[in-house]
């Protein structure tokens, strides 16, 4: 069972703001999504099979595209053929 705590505890940690008159309504959301999770736990699911999924994949095939210079005139900046771009930290 999740407590205020531990809800105070995880908006700290995910950096979401959480007022304490919010406090009781996450905790009982939390805890309402934990017991239906138990629920899950109890489906029998012996004598079912296994449900398979297959993903159709095409075959790869070359298509035109656009040159290099289509590409780049549309870019903000290039340089040496490449996509400039702003760092990313």
């Amino acid at each position: 069972m999740v407590t205020e705590s531990d809800v105070a505890h995880i908006a700290i940690l995910a950096d979401i703001g959480i007022g304490s008159d919010e406090l009781a309504e996450f905790t009982g959301q939390f805890n309402a999504i934990l017991e239906y999770f138990d629920l899950l736990d109890q489906v029998e699911e012996s004598g079912r099979p296994a449900a398979v999924t297959t993903n159709i994949f095409r075959d790869d095939a070359v298509v035109p595209s656009l040159s290099l210079d289509a590409v780049l005139e549309n870019a903000g900046e290039s340089e040496a053929g490449y996509i400039r771009a702003p760092k990313v930290m």
